[in-house]
């Protein structure tokens, strides 16, 4: 079982590394609630006051602290959030509900 447990912390910290940032979220940072997709792509994110944003705004806000629980990743020149990785699959962005944007 400690092997578990360590390949489990190893594969959370390997995963950290895929991120550019991990911003330090204020104590009244907002959450992702579900995900604003266009085409299959990623468009904005839905927050847990109800407010939506653009992906940009998203990353900005998180940047700033005001979104809690992602990281800041790249992909070629697009910068985008990810889930701090924590060793569960259940609270990955990629598990959240899809909304129209």
């Amino acid at each position: 079982m400690e092997n578990k447990i360590n390949d489990r912390d190893s594969g959370a910290a390997l995963a950290r590394n895929t991120l550019d940032e991990i911003p330090q979220a204020k104590a009244d940072a907002k959450e992702i609630v579900g995900l604003v997709k266009h085409s299959g792509k990623v468009d904005g994110y839905q927050l847990s006051d109800g407010s939506v944003v653009k992906r940009e705004e998203g990353v900005r806000m998180a940047k700033d602290g005001e979104i809690k629980g992602v990281g800041v990743a790249h992909r070629r020149d697009t910068e985008y959030l990810k889930s701090i990785p924590d060793g569960s699959e259940n609270n990955n962005l990629s598990h959240l509900p899809s909304i129209s944007g």
